[in-house]
């Protein structure tokens, strides 16, 4: 079967938009003194100095790159198709065009071909390959280590019991009260210091004392 042809309404507001925009331009080119296929060449220029710059603008955008000069381009060629759509609805005797404007469309190739050209030869950008989204993660798996018996538990020897030998006491010692209270104040002064009591070597070297007169004074520090 043959495709059905169905008129869009959108596709002919786009010719019927093309064709007047091209005829304003073809117009405006031969009132400036542009005759014959001159004038005929410049629509085509514009309206293709236009769909090069939205493309370029496109292309720039979707790979995120700066876009700076196809904008500049493409505001250009949209100023000069629609500078001339305004300029023949009345507002400007085609008749006597001034020189300004004479100036401006005699200067245009030169401007589209430079646009064109920097919009053509414009090295793409490099679009970097994005990264995995996720690492793979490789898991070795490891083998258990076997274990490893023990080996059996021998039967405890229980040592023979030690017959404990008697501890002879020390022997008294007389301590003077007044000794004994300074080495109170010691015991106090350490605590306070430390936190910990003072043990008997300490307050041995601190009072000078021997040793056996030094076990009773703690004996009665106690």
């Amino acid at each position: 079967m043959r495709p059905t042809l169905r008129p869009d309404a959108v596709l002919v507001q786009a010719v019927i938009a093309g064709a007047l925009s091209f005829a304003h331009l073809h117009d405006l080119a031969a009132a400036a003194g542009q005759t014959g296929w001159k004038a005929w060449a410049y629509p085509v220029s514009v309206d293709l100095l236009l769909v090069a710059a939205w493309r370029r603008l496109r292309t720039l955008r979707a790979a995120g790159a700066p876009a700076q000069s196809a904008w500049t381009w493409f505001t250009v060629a949209l100023a000069a198709s629609l500078g001339a759509n305004v300029a023949t609805a009345g507002l400007l005797d085609l008749g006597h065009v001034p020189d300004w404007l004479r100036i401006l469309v005699a200067g245009w190739p030169a401007l589209a071909f430079l646009g064109g050209t920097l919009l053509v030869h414009t090295p793409a950008p490099a679009v970097t390959p994005e990264p995995p989204a996720e690492n793979a993660v490789v898991e070795r798996a490891i083998p258990a280590e076997p274990e490893q018996e023990s080996p059996p538990a021998l039967p405890a020897v229980e040592p023979a019991e030690a017959t404990p030998e008697p501890i002879a006491a020390p022997p008294a010692v007389a301590v003077p009260p007044a000794l004994v209270a300074h080495a109170r104040k010691v015991a106090d002064d350490h605590h306070a210091r430390t936190g910990s009591p003072i043990d008997t070597d300490t307050l041995r070297a601190r009072l000078g004392v021997p040793p056996q007169m030094a076990d009773a004074i703690a004996a009665q520090l106690a």
